[in-house]
């Protein structure tokens, strides 16, 4: 009996350790993949909008930071579209927002949303957005990643409500989302 028992605490002692190692070995998995991205956002027909913005992946959110120049001064949309085909010239070769879920569209801290819904950046007076937003529903890999989708910057400030976009306007830069240098060595280990 007495060497059931052992034998019994010897099999679940090493149960929970292959469990815990198990949970080690899934949270140190869904850190694959790349952790900074970068969209280099290009006008559009008729615009002049242009900017640099990098995504950088810090635990379950992604920082969204950069500067758009050559903006109307005021509010504009400012979304992840589902293709990251910038080739026609009204930027509607993008598709959609990005919307994975099928949720509908609305402000980026609701509980849902479509992923790319990122709500709206301001211009200052000299027409240039500096832009720090943090999101985490975007991600650069798995189910939610945006790499190789396209930012797009509209024309006017989304309402946040409207279906299916947000009233946003004409589409007036378009970048597609790239793993920036340096990262594709780091993901390919």
């Amino acid at each position: 009996m007495k060497k059931l028992g052992l034998a019994l605490i010897a099999f679940l002692v090493s149960a929970l350790w292959l469990s815990a190692g198990d949970v080690e070995k899934a949270s140190t998995s869904s850190q694959t993949g790349p952790t900074r991205a970068v969209c280099v956002l290009h006008p559009t027909k008729g615009s002049k909008v242009h900017g640099v913005v990098t995504l950088t992946m810090h635990g379950n959110e992604i920082e969204i930071a950069g500067e758009i120049h050559d903006l109307k001064p005021g509010m504009h949309a400012f979304h992840v579209h589902e293709f990251g085909d910038c080739s026609s010239d009204d930027g509607m070769s993008t598709g959609a927002h990005y919307n994975p879920d099928k949720k509908p569209h609305a402000g980026p801290h609701a509980a849902e949303r479509h992923v790319g819904d990122l709500g709206n950046i301001k211009a200052d007076e000299n027409g240039t957005a500096t832009i720090k937003i943090t999101d985490d529903q975007i991600k650069l890999s798995g189910p939610h990643s945006v790499v190789g989708r396209a930012l797009i910057v509209h024309a006017d400030p989304d309402d946040l409500k409207s279906q299916p976009a947000g009233n946003a306007g004409a589409r007036i830069a378009c970048g597609v989302i790239g793993v920036a240098k340096g990262e594709a060595a780091a993901t390919a280990k």
